[in-house]
């Protein structure tokens, strides 16, 4: 292995820059100690006097001594964000997704994340399991947080049975050290019928409460079944008096820590809402929407957005609409954006607007969410249809940073299949609004 840590950019006009650094120089340590990762490398320099060591690419090795400001950066960008190799997931989670997907796809679909590093920088959530002591201490001495964690339960014994692996009963002992130490985190529950619901719900919830205020929320959502579980542990499907059941213990617990603590704390994601034909609860009962990468309140805050843009909107030239769209989008999502569509119409009566709820055939009829669709499935239910002037396709139905599906199906195939052009819609309501109307 390659010793330091390879430099992919130097920014313009920065220390780095100053120095004559240049891509493919390697930093091999700050202040003579060498560098695990991003954190090791940000916590050393960020005094105001540091010693720099480089290996040129010319194979030079130079000794910099740099001051600076206390939180100045040094300019430097790494082949890898994180400086090095991704950790993955050791679990087997009777849960897990990416066990469910089919043979033949992208073989970074497959790969199984639990890195503590990428829930401090993009918010993932890890089941701590993949963790050694060192690197809870070094969480603790960086200050990493918010660190977000995937819980499921706090029944050692259900909590090994469900992810499969016999360290994941230390996670009480875990909580307690992260909260011992100030760390902030956030919860998160992939509930699963007949398993980890019930009276187990009730002890996980109550278990993690005693972790406030570090421990600042917590979400349940329900477990996510596609049609390739052969051989896999067998669960079922949540019912609709299965989801009135989950959320009535939910609402039990939020009016218990709204009277004592002025926060919900635990909130159910918006399937089991939908799922359980109840209303989606008012904006005030998300806490500033602190689980929205949940699916916590999505709906919610869309909806407010919408309207926000639609009385802001002053009326605009018959030329300038448009005259039909189609938006395409997951069975979960399909009746609330109708409703938001007919309170459009009563402003704009003259825009055409259908809306498709696309059945996903690639993971089974299970699975509603828009950003679980594919292309492929987009594609064959909307072929023969008038589509007007343009379809649009929700942000997540693309994988992070691409312009492709799950199935690796372009944007730019779809436009061209369906003869088309196709806009995609940010998640929020604001956005949709601008699509529809322009």
């Amino acid at each position: 292995m390659e010793k330091g840590h390879k430099i992919q950019k130097v920014l313009p006009g920065s220390i780095a820059d100053e120095l004559e650094l240049e891509p493919g120089d390697m930093v091999l340590a700050v202040n003579g100690q060498e560098m695990e990762d991003i954190f090791d490398y940000q916590y050393l320099i960020n005094d105001e006097y540091i010693e720099l060591t480089v290996l040129t690419r010319d194979g030079e090795e130079w000794e910099l001594e740099i001051e600076k400001d206390a939180d100045e950066d040094l300019g430097i960008e790494f082949e890898s964000s994180l400086m090095d190799e991704y950790h993955s997931c050791t679990n087997k989670c009777i849960f897990c997704f990416i066990d469910q997907l089919p043979k033949g796809m992208r073989p970074t679909m497959y790969f199984k994340d639990d890195d503590s590093r990428l829930s401090f920088l993009q918010g993932n959530y890890i089941t701590l399991t993949n963790m050694k002591d060192k690197d809870l201490d070094r969480i603790i001495k960086y200050r990493l947080s918010p660190i977000n964690v995937s819980v499921h339960t706090t029944n050692p014994e259900l909590r090994c049975m469900m992810l499969h692996n016999r360290f994941a009963g230390k996670i009480n002992e875990q909580l307690k050290k992260l909260y011992d130490a100030g760390i902030i985190m956030n919860g998160q529950i992939v509930l699963c019928k007949g398993v980890n619901d019930g009276e187990e719900l009730r002890k996980t919830i109550h278990d993690l409460g005693q972790y406030m205020p570090y421990m600042e929320s917590l979400s349940v959502v329900p477990v996510g079944l596609s049609k390739y579980r052969e051989g896999l542990y067998p669960l079922e499907p949540f019912t609709k008096d299965d989801a009135k059941n989950v959320l009535e213990i939910i609402h039990e617990f939020q009016n218990l820590y709204m009277e004592e603590y002025d926060t919900h704390f635990v909130h159910a994601s918006d399937e089991w809402y939908i799922l359980a034909d109840e209303p989606l609860p008012e904006e005030e009962n998300y806490d500033g929407y602190v689980q929205l990468e949940n699916g916590v309140g999505m709906l919610r805050l869309q909806e407010r957005e919408f309207h926000d843009a639609l009385e802001g909107a002053s009326d605009i030239p018959e030329k300038d609409r448009i005259k039909h769209c189609t938006i395409a989008t997951g069975k979960l999502a399909g009746p609330f954006l109708k409703e938001l569509t007919d309170d459009f119409n009563k402003k704009f009566p003259n825009v055409k607007i259908d809306i498709v709820e696309i059945i996903n055939d690639f993971f089974g009829e299970g699975i509603t969410v828009s950003g679980l669709l594919t292309g492929q499935d987009i594609i064959s239910q909307l072929q023969g249809r008038e589509l007007g002037n343009q379809l649009l396709l929700p942000v997540n139905v693309l994988r992070s940073g691409e312009d492709t599906l799950l199935d690796d199906v372009h944007i730019s195939d779809i436009e061209k299949t369906l003869q088309v052009p196709v806009r995609i819609v940010k998640s929020n309501g604001k956005d949709l609004f601008d699509a529809l109307i322009s």
